[in-house]
């Protein structure tokens, strides 16, 4: 489910985040991509719509068959720059890192990787699951503070939930509400997955900016309907948001502060300058220490030069 972030997706160049200080709702398409051996539909980055607060990727993968031996099949690939986010609606993933990591993840449980200046993973079978896989990763831009630092990895088994007018809200990253999930993050913003009955009033910040990314079923904001491949941008300024929910549906909503800070994404890396990125590519490329070694039996994952690269050659 890790990217890679491609031109397509958005310039390769530096860039400042965009976000509408008052209620909207604007709507744009995901675009469809294969990921390892799935199809995903891509609401993050987009060339009008770089990040949601520091949220500046997001992958809704599935839902597709696996089998014990046969899965996502992502060989070992690096980051840097920000945090992995997965989280399954159905099926089971198994993560392995560099940092040693090997972890199976469920419906209702969460990981959450934090590259730092550089980490590297791959997402497999876990050898006994089969049936069906569906889920979003999301990725996180860090901060200056922390965007050189040591990576980490966490599982988080249990999550803070609470009930709606007819549905449960799943903290996933920051504060929703009373309750704040365990999960680490950076920067002031949160992620909650909604799964909704009926239509259902959630509460929200002034200061953040928000978005949905509805997996399942069929929903409204302010008249405007979202469905699967739609990212619905709801600006700032919100204390609450009226869902109106058409059909039983899934979503994921994300806020933030803006992120102020001009970013640069090209494939698995999060950066602020080419510089950053040609040497993230240069030790990719040249198999040295900065990324570790994934123990996995899946190949590593080959890249070109970045496009600016390629132009000079």
């Amino acid at each position: 489910m890790s990217g890679p972030v491609s031109s397509v997706d958005a310039p390769a160049t530096q860039a400042e985040g965009s976000h509408a200080t008052a209620p909207c709702v604007e709507v744009t398409d995901s675009r469809e991509a294969t990921v390892g051996e799935f199809r995903v539909r891509r609401a993050l980055p987009r060339r009008g719509r770089r990040t949601v607060g520091a949220w500046c990727f997001a992958d809704h993968m599935g839902p597709a068959d696996v089998t014990e031996e046969s899965g996502l099949d992502i060989g070992p690939h690096p980051h840097i720059g920000l945090q992995t986010v997965t989280w399954l609606t159905d099926g089971q993933v198994l993560h392995r890192d560099s940092l040693g990591s090997e972890q199976v993840i469920k419906p209702g449980q969460l990981n959450l990787m934090t590259s730092g200046g550089g980490v590297s993973h791959s997402e497999e079978a876990t050898g006994h699951y089969r049936g069906t896989l569906e889920g979003i990763q999301l990725w996180v831009a860090l901060p200056e503070a922390t965007r050189h630092g040591a990576a980490d990895f966490e599982h988080h088994a249990e999550l803070p939930r609470t009930g709606l007018e007819d549905g449960v809200a799943t903290v996933l990253v920051g504060e929703f509400g009373s309750l704040a999930s365990p999960a680490r993050h950076d920067t002031p913003l949160v992620g909650v997955d909604l799964d909704l009955r009926a239509t259902s009033t959630v509460p929200l910040r002034t200061d953040f900016e928000y978005a949905v990314v509805v997996l399942e079923g069929a929903v409204a904001i302010d008249g405007k309907p979202l469905r699967p491949g739609k990212l619905g941008y709801l600006g700032e300024g919100r204390d609450e948001l009226r869902v109106e929910v058409r059909e039983p549906s899934r979503a994921i909503l994300l806020g933030g502060e803006p992120f102020e800070t001009p970013i640069m994404m090209w494939w698995n890396f999060v950066g602020r300058t080419q510089d950053e990125i040609d040497a993230a590519y240069a030790s990719w490329s040249a198999q040295d220490d900065r990324f570790g070694r994934v123990r996995s039996s899946l190949p590593r994952i080959p890249v070109g030069p970045p496009p600016w690269r390629q132009a000079d050659r």
